[in-house]
């Protein structure tokens, strides 16, 4: 009805609210002022002027209602009682448009201080009350949260898997053969028992999935919560990023990320990167005269300063960008992707044995050599009835499928999301947050650690102990024999060539507060505590002309004074000591006296300082000291690079701490980074894998032991998992080959996957770091995921399932005197205890007791508990859905004796040394011995073969 009866009407209504009204209930104010002022536009609809329109009449400005053809805009800008002077919009608008007329308009940053009753010296008072209030008016510093996946999506990407897909297909094909062959009252249980398994494969591989996705979420969060350096009540005080809001007087620094839309109050030598808003690579100065706003998510590369908050949250570009960037925490690991290649090349050569055993069942059958129970062939030609033939190759089918079913590790990718989420955590709990999935395992391969000192191998707590005054050593607290001139220059260069800085409140009990990096901290409270330095009453004496910020190439930082009394104008310096001491000509000495700095004096305090530096390297000489390096001091950010690059040219596994922006460039270039959560740089943290919460050394030592853990824990369950795998797949292609039939049928191979896949990998992924891990060497880069110790483990155990589990298929019912359904059961149950006895082997690759430390891992006993119960509940209640019989004392007793007799095996077997060399090496080596002819036309399909399984 309006624009088919009016000409457009573009209105902006700026609505107030008395003070009293709970601003909460604004929503339905804004419905009764449109609908007010839409009513009115009627009247003035088809006017052709422009007029004056205003809510509140003439205590505002008026704005100007603009006049088009097709239809009513109403813009309607909110204000908050407390801020009636300015809106959101228009200030985040002001740094999004970088507009300095604008700045200038809203009477540059002192009137938008003062519109936001915010003081650019003291900050905001930070009461309840306050924040409260800006909250409401601007936002808090969060942004929208993109939806997370639900449980359903891990579900059906579960279905998309190659292996549940193959699993699917086997029990379409078994549920159509076997109510083809025994109908449908019995003929669904093989069909229907893989459906019912698959369905509990995905059903645990979803759920773990879906908390491994919220765990990340959570530790997410964690990663961003920023600690930041507020001002409020003229104090520098730590606060969460999270909790800025507007108004809000922040201090800036080398390596912060800018947390917050804002303009700046005051700042020298300040440059940050806007790569990540703009893609532009170059450094941005900012300045109060040409650009003084800043962007929120930007990096300051130099210098200092402090901004006044002018938006936060979604009203920041930052924040837009982010509220539609989804997340997706399901990186696939190196390891990860290892095993998925392992899973699948082990997959392929179920298909071909599965494809063997079906041809040579086949040309059995049709042959005539397969006879049924009473001796009589099977297949006679044209007597056999179509129905047998049919049913013939359908249990033949049956059988290849079987195969497949037990070649396929399902477990592989399960044991390593699992253990990965749950090493996750526990590190964690260590104070170890680990921002990429990857660096849990390549932590555990590391096998050099490039550690930053300041900061990261000590506290970060420093004190001034000792001191040099001309050539005079003086301790720290010696300060009566400094002379009052040298004293007063030495408080002007502490108080105004720094970025720290001293607070006292008025309580006479209060002590100083100190604020800044840890060596301006000890500086500062040296000269408050022990030189009576008035930090205060000095910068009032003094106005700064310039500033010279620190950063890690220049290592200096200057300030250009003039004192206010007489209007002399001095520079003060400070840095590192040689870059200072080439500068100088002269020094005072204690007395106070001037006196010249010879060459000489230059080359002495040269030589001290540079005694622990290495002196710069050639590339052929390089790479030869770069492994017998202890100590690099002095070193640039290139110098550190440039040695973690040599070393893993050298092939190391390279970790790197560090905790400033300086060791930016070596913590990426790292297989792993480790940064320093509490005193580290926003730009040394985002370049890093695992930030240490605490700031401790030690806890790096606890990441390395957790890395190792997750190796070694992923190894075991290999080793374990093949172990079922090779002994299921001989057993069955041989029974099927020599006899025509497969002992082992798909619902008991599945039921074996099933439990040794989720609760072996859930025993065998959650054992504890041991102390005997950090003695062994480090896996380094180039060590198979499987070792000669491995395979020579795995290999004994299933040779030894092997010949037990053949000798019952064949001789079990003459032995035993039971008939075959029950000698069948015998199999199955001594398959599956051998496999319960053998993960007690699996928990150590080389230790020989394998019970210690048992009963500290009371989730591994309880699993190995709960895999009996259900295996007796197999055997015992469900007779037609595992196609069991039940067994008597001594029928258990014989399997458990079995499957017993694996531990003294496992003992015997780790008493064999193996050489460190992989296995599959020594057969290059003879394939490089042999005539070429020979290696090309002979060994190229087993070098194939070898790299399949290295791989």
């Amino acid at each position: 009805m309006f624009q088919a009866n009016l000409h457009c009407l573009c209105m902006n209504i700026t609505l107030d609210f008395p003070a009293e009204l709970d601003f909460s209930s604004k929503k339905r104010w804004h419905l009764a002022f449109a609908t007010i002022f839409c009513s009115r536009a009627f009247k003035i609809g088809t006017s052709k002027k422009t007029v004056p329109f205003s809510s509140h009449g003439a205590a505002h400005n008026p704005r100007k209602v603009r006049v088009s053809t097709d239809t009513i805009t109403i813009d309607i800008v909110q204000q908050h009682p407390f801020f009636s002077g300015i809106d959101q919009s228009s200030l985040a608008k002001l740094v999004k448009d970088k507009s300095v007329d604008k700045l200038a308009h809203l009477g540059g940053v002192q009137g938008v201080a003062a519109s936001l009753k915010s003081d650019t010296t003291n900050g905001i008072s930070g009461d309840p009350e306050d924040v409260g209030c800006r909250h409401e008016a601007f936002g808090s510093n969060t942004y929208r949260k993109p939806p997370t996946k639900s449980f359903f999506v891990f579900v059906w990407e579960s279905f998309k898997d190659p292996t549940i897909i193959i699993l699917l297909l086997c029990a379409a094909l078994s549920l159509g053969f076997g109510i083809k062959e025994h109908g449908p009252k019995e003929g669904w249980y093989d069909g229907g028992s893989i459906y019912v398994a698959v369905f509990l494969v995905i059903s645990v591989s979803s759920i773990s999935n879906f908390r491994q996705n919220r765990q990340f979420d959570k530790l997410s969060e964690v990663s961003k919560n920023i600690p930041v350096e507020a001002v409020r009540k003229g104090r520098r005080q730590q606060i969460s990023i999270f909790e800025i809001v507007v108004g809000d007087v922040i201090c800036l620094k080398i390596g912060d990320q800018v947390p917050a839309d804002g303009i700046l109050v005051e700042g020298h030598s300040l440059q940050v990167d806007e790569s990540s808003m703009t893609g532009e690579s170059d450094h941005v100065e900012i300045n109060l005269s040409r650009n003084p706003f800043l962007i929120s998510g930007t990096k300051v590369v130099d210098g200092y300063g402090m901004m006044l908050v002018t938006a936060v949250g979604t009203n920041t570009t930052w924040g837009e960008m982010m509220s539609e960037i989804s997340s997706d925490s399901n990186e696939q690991t190196p390891l990860q992707e290892r095993l998925n290649k392992l899973t699948s090349s082990i997959g392929k050569v179920g298909l071909l044995v599965a494809f063997l055993v079906l041809v040579v069942l086949l040309v059995r059958y049709f042959t005539g050599t397969t006879k049924d129970e009473n001796g009589n062939k099977e297949f006679n030609g044209s007597k056999t009835s179509s129905d047998d033939v049919i049913n013939a190759v359908v249990g033949i089918v049956a059988a290849a499928l079987t195969i497949v079913v037990v070649a396929i590790p399902e477990g592989l990718p399960l044991a390593v999301t699992l253990t990965l989420a749950y090493s996750m955590k526990r590190m964690m709990a260590d104070q170890a947050m680990v921002r990429k999935l990857s660096a849990c395992e390549t932590m555990g391969s590391a096998t050099t650690i490039c550690t930053d000192k300041t900061g990261t191998l000590t506290l970060n707590k420093m004190t001034v102990t000792k001191f040099f005054l001309g050539k005079e050593h003086v301790k720290a607290e010696s300060n009566t024999s400094i002379s009052a001139k040298v004293l007063e220059l030495f408080h002007q260069g502490v108080a105004l060539n720094t970025t720290g800085s001293v607070f006292k409140s008025s309580d006479p009990r209060s002590s100083f507060e100190f604020t800044g990096s840890p060596t301006e901290k000890a500086i500062l409270s040296w000269a408050v505590l022990e030189l009576n330095m008035d930090m205060d009453q000095i910068k009032r004496n003094f106005n700064i002309l310039h500033v010279e910020a620190f950063n890690s190439e220049k290592k200096k930082s200057g300030v250009l004074i003039k004192n206010i009394t007489d209007g002399t104008i001095h520079a003060h310096w400070k840095g590192a000591a040689e870059m200072i001491s080439r500068m100088c000509s002269h020094y005072y000495d204690l007395e106070g006296n001037i006196k010249s700095l010879e060459e000489s004096d230059k080359e002495e305090c040269d030589r001290i300082i540079e005694g622990m530096a290495a002196s710069s390297l050639r590339y052929e000489v390089r790479m030869e000291r770069v492994e017998k390096i202890r100590v690099m001091a002095r070193s640039s950010p290139f110098d550190k690079l440039l040695m973690v690059q040599c070393l893993r040219k050298k092939g190391h596994v390279v970790a790197v701490t560090g905790d400033g922006t300086n060791d930016a460039p070596a913590l990426k270039e790292a297989d792993i980074g480790l940064s320093m959560g509490i005193q580290g740089t926003e730009v040394a943290k985002e370049s890093s894998d695992i930030v240490i919460l605490d700031d401790n050394f030690a806890s790096v030592a606890t990441v390395l032991k957790w890395g190792r853990c997750v190796y070694n824990n992923i190894q075991k369950f290999i080793q374990f998992q093949l172990t079922v795998n090779v002994a299921a797949l001989v057993i069955n292609f041989v029974a099927a080959v020599s006899a025509g039939e497969v002992p082992l049928t798909a619902v008991q191979l599945l039921w074996v996957n099933l439990i040794m896949d989720t609760l072996g990998a859930l025993a065998l992924a959650t054992e504890k770091p041991t102390e005997e891990l950090m003695k062994k060497k480090p896996v380094g880069r180039t060590e198979p995921l499987i070792t000669n110790v491995m395979w020579r483990n795995l290999m004994a155990q299933a040779f030894y399932q092997i010949a037990v589990l053949l000798t019952l298929q064949f001789k079990g019912e003459s032995i035993f005197g039971v008939n075959k359904r029950v000698n069948d059961t015998l199999i199955f149950n001594t398959f599956v205890l051998c496999q319960v006895f053998n993960e007690f082997n699996a928990r150590n690759l080389e230790k020989k007791n394998v019970f210690e430390g048992i009963h500290k891992n009371k989730l591994f006993v309880a699993i190995i508990g709960i895999t009996l119960v259900l295996q007796v509940v197999m055997v015992e209640f469900l007779k037609k859905f595992a196609n069991t019989e039940r067994l008597n004392w001594g029928q258990w007793g014989i399997c458990i004796g079995f499957a017993a007799a694996s531990w003294p095996i496992g003992w015997l077997v780790k008493c064999i040394t193996v050489p460190d060399r992989p296995i599959f090496s020594y057969l290059r080596l003879i394939a490089d011995a042999m005539p070429e002819n020979f290696q090309s036309e002979v060994l190229s399909g087993t070098v194939d073969c070898v790299s399949l399984f290295l791989n």
